[in-house]
């Protein structure tokens, strides 16, 4: 049997003092570990290249990914605004995988290799051609396939990692086909009706949905108490718009910004047009703990053999704010698929396929 990966987690004020105990836990090291996952908490964005340079000294592993983010995930544990670290030793064939240098924008892409099949990547959410830069990343992978995050932070400085400390774009690494691994994601939010057709819009405002009032049908859904006060449907109420293609029922999911009494009108977080589809559902404790168990069912098979270790990439708005309690999330991760080594991080924008999330967990294992 293929061994696990080797891991590690750990917080202290003193970067140092968590970076030791990292490599206490993680023991002698594989001499197959040629690339590490590293996630650290944005209290520690400052020294990330020291942070960097010691795990490469230390370790011996000449490959470096991650990302800095306000929380940061291991197996069964959040770390949530206060100073931490996650490593992660991945033990692939050389032939197997490749750095993706950072990519800035959409032409940066241009004479790059084609041959990989999957990739993980890491972005940076001020680079206004984001989702540009995951289109042509996904067009350059055979399966279509990129997972990842965008780095968070609470400071001006939001790094990635790619062999070297990085920021203002999209890196990562990537995989070939005879990397075995499954991905799946969780949204963790439940329908409040049929999904409706958008008959008029300009930019981010639905006008009308189905030809009625766009406001009226979002009161008819949410219910009366809501739509007697809208307020409270603040962080409660969001519009699904579905993935068109999915087989698995994915949406895009994004805030409502505001409404317009007057006029009938919602704004959301999301340019539309007439024809598009969206529809309304809620955000609680119970549809993301049923729908994550129902993603975790699905991987396990999907991967179809042991896990040597895997990378989690959580929104900023779940964890211990949409679960109820703290470590809650991973836990049941931990509870459905076992223990395993797994690494990640609170992401202010998830990655699965080649669309950019809100609100959503992206799970990728490595078999």
């Amino acid at each position: 049997m293929t061994a696990p990966f080797k891991s590690a987690h750990a917080a202290h004020p003193d970067w140092t003092r968590a970076a030791q105990d990292c490599m206490g836990q993680l023991g002698a090291i594989p001499s197959a570990a040629t690339l590490g996952f590293l996630y650290v908490s944005d209290a520690y964005a400052d020294e990330l290249d020291a942070i960097l340079a010691f795990f490469r000294s230390a370790t011996g592993v000449p490959h470096w990914t991650g990302s800095v983010g306000v929380g940061v995930c291991a197996t069964g544990v959040e770390y949530l605004e206060q100073p931490a670290m996650a490593v992660m030793l991945g033990e692939f064939d050389p032939g197997d995988f490749s750095m993706l240098p950072l990519m800035r924008s959409p032409q940066d892409f241009e004479g790059q290799p084609t041959t990989a099949y999957f990739a993980v990547a890491h972005g940076d959410p001020a680079n206004s051609h984001i989702q540009e830069l995951i289109d042509s990343l996904s067009a350059r992978v055979s399966s279509g396939f990129v997972v990842g995050g965008l780095a968070s932070s609470r400071g001006d400085v939001a790094p990635q990692i790619s062999d070297g400390v990085v920021s203002g774009g999209l890196s990562g690494v990537l995989f070939g086909e005879h990397v075995k691994l499954a991905t799946r994601l969780t949204q963790g939010i439940s329908p409040l009706g049929p999904r409706h057709r958008i008959t008029t819009a300009n930019k981010n405002i639905v006008g009308s949905l189905d030809h009625r009032p766009a406001l009226d049908v979002m009161k008819e859904e949410i219910g009366e108490v809501l739509a007697r006060d809208l307020r409270r449907a603040a962080g409660y109420i969001f519009v699904g718009l579905p993935v068109r293609g999915s087989d698995t029922g994915d949406y895009l999911v994004r805030n409502i910004l505001g409404v317009d009494p007057q006029n009938h009108l919602v704004a959301i977080g999301e340019t539309v047009e007439p024809g598009d589809e969206l529809l309304f559902c809620r955000r609680d404790q119970r549809s993301a703990e049923e729908d994550l168990r129902r993603m975790l069912a699905a991987i396990g098979p999907q991967l179809g053999a042991p896990i040597r270790g895997g990378v989690y990439y959580s929104c900023l708005g779940r964890g211990q704010h949409m679960f109820g309690a703290p470590n809650r999330e991973l836990e049941l991760i931990r509870e459905v698929l076992g223990d395993f080594p797994l690494v990640g991080f609170f992401a202010n924008g998830e990655i699965s396929h080649n669309r950019l999330y809100g609100y959503t967990g992206v799970l990728t294992l490595f078999g």
